[in-house]
């Protein structure tokens, strides 16, 4: 977990970047920061529990600003709220084996890049028509997102938007709100979870300087882009590195499958 201060100075500026994409599209960047954090820790409970507090930074803001513009309903969202809460705090209570960890987060962070390039790639004609469902499916759909997201030390809304939209949910603002609120109380139990397990393990030497960065970078990518809630490209990158990056911990640290003789 030692890093030299050009590494350091790399993470810094990569969490920064993160943190502006992601909060210019509603996001925390959790599956980015476990990216990241996955190559240059050695720990996995301080990926867990480092990666929601930079998603807790960046979602705080989030939520204040969309409550501040009337997009947050809350009680349209409390029943995916009602069970993510509570499974998301079994899921970080789980002492999982370390190559477990890794195959559910390098499975995790592809399924998230699929996910945000059939998003990006869906017209916006077709995101603006609502359909309707049936109130449990909010319940489940939160309980189940709600659980992976404390397994793998994110807080879900990346799981979340993209099924949201493909189903037509509601329109993109309200997703995004949604998404945002999401991760935030997700990333609450999570913690929560990780401490009551005694796993909540964070490096603060390196952690503070993380924190500041993406605080900085969710506060210039909502006044950025709060209201350009396309951002094809960005999430067409985003998904390319997720990609990348959670193949390599599939199958290096997770499979633990070496190219190298």
């Amino acid at each position: 977990m030692h890093l030299t201060g050009q590494e350091f100075i790399w993470v810094i500026f990569g969490f920064f970047i993160i943190a502006t994409l992601y909060a210019s599209v509603g996001f925390g960047g959790g599956s980015s920061y476990l990216a990241i954090l996955a190559l240059v820790f050695t720990g996995f409970f301080a990926i867990r529990s480092t990666a929601l507090l930079c998603n807790l930074v960046v979602v705080s803001g989030s939520c204040y600003l969309y409550f501040r513009r009337g997009h947050l309903y809350f009680r349209k969202f409390l029943p995916f709220i009602v069970t993510s809460i509570p499974l998301a705090f079994i899921g970080a209570s789980f002492k999982l084996k370390e190559n477990v960890f890794f195959i559910i987060l390098g499975a995790a962070l592809i399924a998230s890049a699929v996910a945000l390039v059939v998003q990006s790639f869906k017209s916006a004609a077709r995101i603006k028509l609502k359909r309707g469902y049936p109130v449990y499916m909010s319940y489940v759909l939160g309980g189940v997102i709600g659980l992976l997201s404390g397994l793998v030390g994110i807080g879900g809304g990346i799981f979340l938007a993209p099924v949201l939209n493909h189903m037509r949910w509601e329109t993109p603002v309200k997703i995004a709100a949604l998404a945002s609120f999401f991760i935030l109380v997700n990333s609450v139990a999570g913690l929560g979870g990780l401490w009551s397990s005694g796993t909540f393990e964070v490096p603060w030497s390196i952690a503070l300087g993380l924190l500041l960065a993406v605080f900085l970078g969710g506060q210039l990518g909502l006044r950025l882009s709060l209201d350009k809630l396309t951002g094809n490209g960005i999430r067409l990158i985003t998904a390319l590195l997720v990609f990348i990056v959670g193949a390599r911990v599939l199958v290096s640290n997770g499979l633990q499958i070496s190219f190298v003789q």
